[in-house]
């Protein structure tokens, strides 16, 4: 039986360069679902056949992350953007693109060069207080996140006239069992082909055919619904962009890729996977505001969403019983895999901080926590799904509201994670990134604050929208200048030295060394009050938004 090394051995067992894995399960082979590609494989890819075998056993993780991401929450908001508004917020997938890309590419990056997964990187260089606190969220977070899930798999055999608790019961066992099996490869099949079942919502479309012109006029021009209130469509937008990046991807991806064993030599390959993963979440997600659209144009109910059943009965009345029954198993195949990913980023971040074996390569009894962890969601989620009288509309407004406060912080642990040149080394950030990712954090924040305000004040107006959004802009330009001016040395101007030239030698042949030979990390004084600010916002938000729960539930006993 192959025994868990500690990090300071792990840098031993690989023939590349020294690394900072924490499992001896991550080092060897790639077996991916469609093909090997051997350890000491370094040869060059000059055909193009040569170069699909690579994309064809690389591909998995970015394909995963991202269908996995068009979950039973993705289905409920987009449905309820194109019943509610038409096709009119196709364009804010337009501008998602960029951000999905971004983001998850450097996660792309972590994952290969360092071999050691995100809750334990924060850990390593942030300390004990925002590592426990990123997981602390990130468990309670995706357990909630679970719970819609299972509401997803509810509303589908509710549909399709099957049992739900019995139906629910035997999709957690199958989730269960598809991780337990000990070997990588046979998952990762099982996990493609439920996004091979993702296409079903393009047969749906080409049945209710939403007219084409006027999905690509509002995919590429920016418009708001004309009558409708501003606080409610930003509030969508706000569903929107949490439905479609979510904190659990970035944990997710990352140990996953690492779990492939996936390293610097195979990054441009796992880009490709990625953009195929990311192409299939827009197009099925503008399939479902496109169809939605369709089915409920000139209807009574358009502008009056429900769930994803009355999505159903929509279809069914707009277009016949197959559409219907297709859009339900489509339901039912996302929530499987979104269960199936949510659950596994809980798992490897639990292995990853407190050192213990977790592998799909390992066995449940190789396993035993990692597994247990995995199993243990599952159960927690079907059973609350499964409880009569489980106020179930508010644990998915609560998990929505929870994303909102606390998708901030992840990025921006991102973002200083891969400036960090002791861990990436020639695969650090640059300057345009740091820059797209800062206004990309900036603007997260602000959205942030206005998920927060609503929940915790229902009827808040237009006015006080656009003022947060004004009022936020300006307040962290002022806070990043008066930063700046404190940051600026005084007294005797010295002429700086030049900066030390490092050599990195081949960079795809560089990770990042054990963890324990890292020197300290070191943040900027701007870089300090930023997450001193964002410490105390989530601190204060995230009590409110608990508080507010707290007062919905007590109405309801």
């Amino acid at each position: 039986m192959t025994k868990h090394i500690p990090i300071e051995a792990a840098s031993t067992c690989t023939a590349v360069s020294p690394s900072a894995v924490l499992d001896s399960a991550h080092l060897g082979e790639i077996r991916g679902a469609f093909g090997t590609i051997a350890l000491d494989d370094r040869a060059l890819r000059r055909t193009w056949k040569a170069r699909l075998q690579t994309l064809l056993a690389i591909a998995g993780p970015g394909l995963i992350v991202m269908v996995g991401d068009n979950d039973a929450g993705a289905f409920g908001t987009y449905t309820q953007a194109g019943q509610n508004y038409g096709t009119t917020l196709l364009w804010t997938l337009l501008l998602l693109i960029p951000v999905l890309y971004v983001n998850q590419e450097m996660v792309v990056r972590l994952g290969a060069v360092t071999g050691v997964g995100h809750a334990r990187l924060i850990f390593a260089r942030f300390g004990k207080f925002w590592g426990a606190f990123s997981v602390a969220d990130l468990f309670l977070l995706n357990a909630l996140t679970l719970v819609t899930e299972f509401i997803g798999v509810s509303l589908a055999l509710r549909y399709l006239g099957l049992p739900q608790i019995w139906g629910v019961i035997a999709a957690a066992l199958i989730i269960t069992l598809a991780v337990s099996t000990g070997d990588f490869r046979r998952f990762e099949r099982f996990a493609l082909v439920l996004v091979g079942g993702s296409l079903l919502l393009i047969p749906i479309a080409l049945m209710l055919h939403p007219p084409l012109p006027q999905l690509t006029h509002d995919f590429f021009v920016p418009k708001m619904p004309e009558g409708a209130p501003l606080s409610d469509v930003m509030l969508l937008i706000i569903a929107i962009v949490g439905t479609t990046i979510a904190p659990w991807q970035l944990f997710f991806q990352q140990s996953y890729l690492i779990d492939k064993r996936i390293t610097p030599r195979f990054i441009r390959y796992e880009r490709w996977d990625l953009c195929i993963g990311i192409a299939l979440v827009i197009i099925g997600a503008v399939a479902m505001i496109g169809f939605s659209a369709a089915a409920f144009a000139g209807r009574p109910e358009f502008g009056a969403y429900t769930d994803a059943l009355g999505t159903a009965h929509g279809i069914e009345q707009a277009a016949g019983r197959l559409p219907a029954i297709l859009f339900a198993l489509a339901l039912l195949d996302a929530s499987i895999i979104g269960a199936a990913a949510v659950s596994l980023a809980t798992a490897y971040a639990i292995g990853d901080v407190f050192a213990v074996a977790h592998s799909l390569h390992r066995k449940p009894s190789e396993a035993k926590g990692f597994y247990a962890v995995y199993a243990g969601l599952i159960a927690f989620a079907a059973a609350l799904v499964v409880t009569p009288g489980m106020p179930l509309g508010l644990l998915t407004n609560a998990v929505q509201t929870l994303a909102g406060v606390l998708l901030p912080s992840a990025t921006v642990f991102l973002l200083l994670l891969c400036n960090d040149k002791a861990v990436l080394g020639p695969w650090a950030n640059g300057r345009a990134q740091n820059l797209f990712t800062g206004a990309i954090v900036a603007v997260l924040v602000l959205l942030s604050v206005i998920l927060t305000a609503s929940v915790l004040y229902p009827d808040i107006g237009e006015d006080w929208i656009v003022g947060i959004l004004l009022g936020g802009g300006a307040g962290a330009l002022l806070l990043s200048l008066i930063v700046m001016l404190v940051s600026r040395p005084r007294g005797e101007v010295r002429e700086a030295a030049p900066p030390a030239v490092v050599s990195y030698g081949d960079p795809t042949e560089w990770r990042m060394q054990p963890l324990t030979a890292l020197p300290a990390a070191h943040l900027s004084g701007l870089s300090r009050t930023w997450m001193v600010v964002l410490r105390g916002y989530l601190v204060l938000a995230a009590g409110l938004v608990l508080y507010r729960i707290a007062e919905l539930v007590a109405t309801k006993l």
